[in-house]
């Protein structure tokens, strides 16, 4: 697909330059400028990537596809390496920290002071850099006209690899620390930085803190993650924002909640989402790609340069309405068809009920509470009205979710969901008679009873086809103790009926006719949610309070025109050689009940301009016992690697978590080694009490 979408020609001929921009404590950031040849003569915008990912090596094969090309249609393109990361000087003592941007905030201004530079900036990123994005144009930096801000969040707390629905990620958590302290070990390049490098970098080896720890002590919506949250205040946001997500990605609900939030401040937005993965959309699988570079340039011509070119009269939402495709751990394409909304949250979506039933079925309407079956439910004996039906979660289900955050990777995606749905408490309806799409966030209604206060639930909706094959659509988690906020957690009542509320993820997807809805219930979903501190029997309660409600789009709705996108561009990456070799295992010991899940790659790159080759070798071990929870367990391991003649980097980090009923406890291993020769070693191991998880 790379290239297919690569382009040689640009409008105007580019140049490329390296600058140091000192900030006003002394903090000196690298950044790389490629801007038009005649810029001087002829000023243009400026447009900002802001990335710790370190830009001559880690992300040097990328930025060579983005940079180039904007600065070839009349932008002086421009990605720095946070303070802390890459080349930078400094300490990056956490994620979306006040001071990274403070920093990009005075990096405006000095890009804004350039003879080249018009005056007007704007700023562009997916994921972190997408994050930083909002974060720093809710700091008002007066040069700043416009944001593209893809795969982000608008919530720190509720859209981020920490947690979900109040439950700990134990699936990203750890690991996506793990990775952050492996890259924040890397030392910067002495061909850029001089003699210095040693130093610079041996600082960092011993100043640059383990986030997981911070993480997983702020177990509740505390400050740590109301920072950095512009849903806290989406009126402090006045650039414009394009804010993009990917059905397949990690990140999509930020989409549905901060055009909504946006436009009810007055900020001009505009939303758009596709099937992508975390890549970005003019290549990402599934496709199919667009051509996002052209939407970019389309958004900044009109809020930098003033160019009257209709950005503005797009629908406020365009997304793509996907259709069935058979579940498989990675798909290339998704099938469906683009539609607009003139309104966000649209009302011109009708919630459509749907209602458990005894008999496992789902359908539009309740029927009364049928009498007592199998004896089950007298084995919770509450005061209250008796469970209809019971489930204790296996340590299996969650086994098969896929990643947290797909890539588009071969072992990425959630294959059929069968397993999963037998592991489950299941309600499937009858095969439907019309094409029903659904265009928002579902949400679940549920009755439930559970015998322990600490608890979880983990609700999907799949599409079953007609040979039975079960496709996840959306999904939902919810730390029960949070189900009235995750502020003040509130233990669960034993053995009572209670009524929770959850919002599964933003969807969009089209049943067929013949297809069936199935809405799968569980209190376990491992790894993705670290499990309850005891096994868990859960009830589930049938009539009007146990109900799906799903946002559905009327058949014959007349669409806005959405524009048709062009083809998929962009620059030749920079020239090498990358190799990628990804795995995911799953192992499951029937003698003993042991789920081992593991999930790694492998990776190296060489650049031809630098002479650089670097790389890494990640892997994760998911490991659980079925029946004890006080098992889960999660290793992750990751070697990190830079080269040069004869010199050599290596970096070995180390980490796992583990709990008590009462406690988790995370530590963490890092040697660093210069020619083989090990020049720092650190272990660490820190308690954290579990703060109703």
């Amino acid at each position: 697909m790379v290239a297919a979408a690569t382009v040689t020609e640009l409008p105007r001929a580019v140049t490329t330059r390296d600058e140091w921009i000192t900030l006003s404590d002394g903090c000196r950031l690298f950044c790389r400028i490629v801007l038009p040849r005649d810029a001087g003569a002829d000023p243009v915008p400026a447009v900002l990537e802001y990335l710790p990912y370190r830009l001559t090596d880690g992300t040097a094969v990328s930025d060579a596809t983005h940079h180039p090309y904007f600065a070839g249609h009349g932008y002086a393109s421009v990605r720095a390496d946070i303070r802390g990361t890459g080349n930078s000087d400094g300490i990056l003592m956490d994620e979306y920290l006040p001071q990274e941007q403070f920093d990009a905030c005075e990096v405006i201004e000095w890009l804004a002071d350039r003879e080249w530079c018009t005056g007007a900036v704007g700023l562009f990123g997916k994921s972190w850099g997408g994050f930083n994005g909002l974060q720093i144009a809710a700091r008002r930096p007066p040069a700043l006209r416009a944001v593209v801000s893809a795969y982000s969040t608008d919530d720190r707390y509720a859209d981020d690899v920490h947690f979900m629905g109040g439950c700990l990620l134990a699936h990203e958590a750890l690991s996506w620390g793990s990775y952050m302290r492996g890259i924040n070990a890397l030392p910067p390049d002495p061909a850029i930085v001089g003699e210095r490098w040693r130093a610079m970098w041996l600082d960092r080896l011993e100043r640059t803190p383990f986030f997981a720890e911070q993480w997983i002590q702020h177990q509740r919506r505390d400050d740590l993650w109301r920072q950095g949250s512009i849903c806290e205040d989406f009126s402090a946001v006045q650039a414009a924002i394009l804010l993009v997500g990917g059905w397949a990605d990690g990140y999509t609900n930020a989409v549905d909640r901060g055009v909504a939030g946006l436009t009810a401040a007055g900020v001009p937005c505009r939303g758009l989402v596709g099937p992508w993965s975390h890549g970005w959309p003019e290549i990402a699988d599934p496709g199919p790609g667009i051509g996002f570079l052209q939407e970019c340039l389309r958004w900044w011509d009109y809020w930098l340069k003033g160019a009257d070119n209709g950005a503005m009269d797009e629908p406020l939402m365009r997304a793509w309405i996907q259709a069935y495709a058979p579940p498989a751990a990675h798909q290339s394409m998704r099938a469906g068809r683009w539609v607009g909304e003139t309104e966000w949250p649209t009302p011109r979506t009708v919630a459509r009920q749907w209602y458990p039933r005894a008999d496992g079925g789902l359908a539009g309407e309740p029927r009364g509470r049928p009498a007592r079956h199998d004896g089950h439910t007298d084995q919770l004996g509450g005061a209250g009205e008796p469970a209809d039906v019971l489930i204790t979660g296996s340590a299996n289900a969650g086994s098969d979710a896929g990643a947290w955050c797909p890539y588009g990777l071969v072992t990425d995606f959630a294959p059929d969901q069968r397993a999963e749905d037998g592991l489950a408490l299941s309600f499937t309806s009858a095969p439907l008679a019309e094409r029903m799409e659904v265009l928002g966030a579902p949400t679940a209604s549920l009755e439930l009873t559970v015998d322990r206060p600490l608890a979880l639930v983990a609700v999907r909706l799949c599409d079953v086809a007609p040979d039975g094959a079960s496709l996840l659509v959306a999904r939902g988690l919810l730390n029960l103790t949070h189900r009235n906020g995750h502020v003040e957690p509130e233990p669960m009542p034993v053995d009572r009926s209670t009524v929770v509320t959850l919002q599964l993820d933003f969807t969009g997807h089209a049943f067929a006719p013949g297809h069936r809805l199935r809405l799968a219930l569980s209190p376990t979903y491992w790894p993705f949610a670290w499990p309850s501190p005891k096994p868990v029997l859960m009830g589930v309660s049938f009539g009007p309070q146990t109900v799906l409600s799903l946002p559905v789009r009327p058949a014959g709705l007349t669409e806005p025109p959405v524009k048709p996108f062009a083809a998929p561009e962009r620059t030749p990456p920079a020239p090498g050689h990358v190799e990628f070799e990804p795995w995911r295992t799953l192992d499951r010991d029937l003698a003993t009940g042991r789920l081992t899940l593991d999930v790694g790659g492998r990776e190296r790159t060489h650049l031809n301009d630098t002479g650089l080759t670097f790389g890494e070798r990640l892997n994760r071990r998911y490991e659980i016992q079925d029946g004890d929870p006080l098992t889960a367990r999660v290793r992750c391991a990751g070697d990190h690697f830079l080269e040069r003649g004869d010199w050599r980097i290596r970096v070995r980090v180390r980490s796992e978590l583990t709990s008590t009923a009462h406690t988790f406890l995370v530590t963490n291993e890092v040697d660093a080694f210069l020619n083989d020769i090990r020049v720092h070693s650190r272990r660490t191991a820190t308690e954290i009490p579990r703060d109703h998880v």
